[in-house]
């Protein structure tokens, strides 16, 4: 019996590498698929063009915002503020917008506002962690709760209203060739993160700095700025995603953030995104937000209890964290 010949055995061992590969690839598309059609089972309505076009609108935001934490995770930190900072823009944004007569002309002051308080929640982060060197877990839990006391404070714990109504209408109700404002804005956001990652020095660094820290300093990579420059990105990605938030409820919402911090990293775990840091990207994030969004729209048409959803996320998290571990041995 003939053995086969070096060449040969590498082939096979290619071959089988690529198959491993694309079944990797492709079990986060079939998950989805399995899970709308297990959900279509039992709920018909799962299955229909209006929840089809739902889920997509849903799945825009936690896109957005998973996006965001996988700016930061790529560089072995986390932003456990997100969801307050959700709330805090909220509520700045509106009373901005408020502020300035709410007429369509306030929407820009409003836009401004939210975005400029993002990107200062960011910049402080940024400058705690690479510029101190203080722990990201314990920079941005701290951050957390500065950011809910502010929050609170500034609206007295209720939601702000009076907003202008082309605020909702240009940014929740719209459409351009028949795609809703926020799909295409996450569509946006993707586009221009995934040319960042693989086509800027900046994007490299982000990948070089989590993968091997002292590598990335020995490559003459400045970690400070680029760690700084990424919790900012981050934070103003997610004032993006909290002003659509706002546009989309139509008003300020001090607790608009609820459970948004848990559910993004949970989107960029399963998704692919290596909490390790150094592997993985916003296509893995857009899918993660994907697959989150089909089995919360599915629990909630099948009327499965809230606490029980949390539980069923808590589960997700842990045996993604499982799997690719068990992966990359």
């Amino acid at each position: 019996m003939s053995t086969p010949s070096g060449t040969q055995a590498a082939a096979v061992r290619a071959s089988a590498t690529s198959l491993v590969a694309g079944l990797r690839a492709a079990r986060l598309p079939i998950a989805i698929l399995c899970t709308l059609v297990l959900f279509g089972l039992i709920e018909p309505r799962v299955l229909s063009l209006g929840n089809f076009r739902n889920i997509a609108i849903q799945a825009s935001y936690l896109a957005i915002f998973a996006m965001a934490q996988t700016m930061v995770i790529l560089t072995r930190g986390f932003d456990l503020s997100l969801g307050y900072t959700v709330s805090l823009v909220s509520v700045a944004a509106s009373m901005a917008m408020v502020a300035m007569g709410g007429g369509d002309a306030a929407i820009l002051w409003g836009l401004g506002a939210g975005i400029l308080v993002a990107a200062l929640i960011g910049l402080a982060n940024g400058l705690l962690i690479a510029g101190i060197g203080i722990n990201p877990l314990v920079t941005t839990l701290g951050m957390a709760n500065v950011v809910m006391a502010f929050a609170s404070t500034v609206s007295d714990g209720f939601p702000v209203t009076g907003l202008p109504p082309g605020f909702t209408a240009m940014f929740a109700q719209a459409s351009v060739l028949s795609i809703p404002v926020p799909i295409l804005v996450a569509a946006l956001v993707f586009a221009l993160l995934f040319l960042t990652l693989k086509a800027t020095r900046f994007g490299r660094s982000l990948y070089i700095i989590g993968a091997n820290p002292r590598a990335a300093v020995a490559a003459g990579i400045r970690t400070m700025p680029v760690l700084v420059v990424a919790y900012m990105l981050c934070s103003v990605l997610i004032g993006l995603g909290a002003l659509l938030l706002t546009a989309r409820t139509g008003s300020g919402e001090p607790n608009l953030g609820g459970n948004l911090t848990l559910e993004a990293i949970a989107a960029a775990v399963v998704g692919g995104v290596r909490l390790s840091g150094g592997e993985g990207g916003v296509g893995a994030a857009v899918l993660g937000a994907l697959f989150i969004t089909v089995l919360s729209n599915g629990m909630n048409l099948v009327q499965i209890d809230g606490y029980l959803q949390q539980i069923c996320l808590g589960v997700i998290i842990i045996v993604s964290l499982i799997v690719s571990r068990d992966v990359r041995r």
